[in-house]
């Protein structure tokens, strides 16, 4: 991307983050592209618009306007309790334009099985130093601080940790929302030692120094948008054939040792293309 059309990315939000006596202004940036997700409309296939959605009551089969319509709560099957809209401000949570953080824990204390979805947060207005500060401080004692942040009538329970030169906020899913892995239905099976040393010879034929997200790309989308430039040029799209699955492997020591075979004679493919590609094919293997 020519670095001239870059835009500064746009705030989402506001916020301000408070630990002690200090109080840093933040604001927040979404981690995510969301012009990369594609998404159909419902259209009116005879007329071609789109078509719009309607609340229906099945008790009297009519169409139910929305300032007729209100929230409620199925306490029992098929049955409501109702909240009009100055009940719903009580029992929602105040919002806030501030992340409290509470504690401050080892950064490897904290399981990836809570991440939920993250924010960059970025200085506000005379918050710079501060800024700067938080995440110095943060690196320094490889911690994480853990915050309270309410918004939208919810109370969110994030995590700040320092990124690049920066601050990153992660919202994490509380204790009750995890299911417990016990829950997993589990089989009895034994570890031959044969078979463990062929699945580790598998991992070093594909194992690289570190992660490489730019080697990888939604292929899904980016054929789905070739797909959709056709339809608009009025081409018709054809289903291709299927491809013939591969036969299973019951044996799993047999399993291995196809795939051992079969990364080697892509390595042995890769040594005798041109430099050009094969640097590029090294590229993406070693994300």
């Amino acid at each position: 991307m020519n670095i001239c059309s870059r835009m500064a990315a746009r705030a989402i939000g506001t916020s301000t983050i408070s630990f002690g006596l200090v109080s840093l202004p933040v604001k927040m940036y979404s981690t995510g592209e969301s012009s990369r997700r594609i998404s159909f409309n419902m259209i009116h296939e005879k007329c071609g618009t789109r078509v719009r959605q309607q609340y229906i009551c099945p008790t009297e089969d009519v169409v139910v306007p929305r300032d007729e319509i209100t929230k409620g709560y199925e306490f029992a099957k098929g049955q409501y309790v109702i909240f009009d809209d100055e009940e719903l401000k009580v029992i929602e949570s105040p919002k806030s334009d501030s992340i409290d953080i509470v504690s401050f824990v080892p950064a490897d204390t904290v399981d990836r099985l809570f991440f939920n979805k993250a924010y960059y947060l970025g200085p506000d207005k005379g918050g710079a130093r501060a800024y700067r500060l938080l995440s110095a401080a943060l690196t320094e004692t490889n911690r994480v601080a853990i915050a309270k942040h309410a918004t939208r009538g919810k109370e969110y329970l994030v995590m700040v940790r320092p990124y690049e030169e920066g601050l990153l906020m992660e919202q994490l899913l509380y204790a009750e929302e995890i299911k417990s892995f016990d829950e997993v239905p589990l089989e009895d099976g034994d570890v031959a030692e044969a078979e463990l040393k062929l699945a580790t010879q598998l991992i070093d034929q594909a194992a690289a120094d570190e992660f490489d997200p730019s080697a990888y790309h939604d292929e899904v989308r980016e054929r789905t948008l070739e797909l959709i430039q056709q339809k608009v040029e009025g081409a018709e799209i054809t289903a291709a054939p299927a491809e013939e699955s591969k036969t299973q492997i019951i044996d799993l020591m047999a399993a291995l040792k196809a795939s051992i075979a079969e990364s080697e004679e892509r390595d042995a493919q890769a040594d005798e293309e041109p430099a050009g590609k094969k640097s590029g094919r090294k590229k993406a293997a070693s994300g």
